[in-house]
C-alpha cells in the first residue's frame, strides 16, 4: 500500500502584538483549504513572544479541518442522501 501525502504551509505575519496565520492544506488532486488564525499578544507574554504565534496557528490549523468536515459531509450527502445527526 502506497502512503498518500497531503501538504500544510504555514504563513506567519507579525505586526506589532498581532499575529496572523493562513495555513492551506493541499490534497493530491490539488485541492486548497485554507483557514485562518488571529492573536492578539497580551503586553504580559512579552517574555515568550511565541505564544501569540502558537495560538494564532492553532486557530488556523482548526479552521481548515472544520471546512474539510463539511465538504466531506456534503460529498457524503451526493451519495447516500440527507442524514439526520
Amino acid at each position: 500500500m502506497e502512503a498518500e501525502q497531503w501538504t500544510v504551509q504555514i504563513y506567519i505575519a507579525e505586526e506589532g502584538d498581532d499575529t496572523s496565520v493562513r495555513a492551506v492544506l493541499s490534497t493530491k488532486d490539488k485541492t486548497h483549504i485554507t483557514g485562518v488564525g488571529h492573536a492578539h499578544r497580551n503586553p504580559a507574554d512579552r517574555p515568550a513572544p511565541e505564544i501569540g504565534d502558537e495560538l494564532a496557528v492553532a486557530r488556523a490549523l482548526t479552521d481548515p479541518g472544520s471546512r474539510l468536515l463539511s465538504v466531506t459531509s456534503e460529498g457524503i450527502t451526493q451519495f447516500t442522501g440527507p442524514t439526520s445527526w
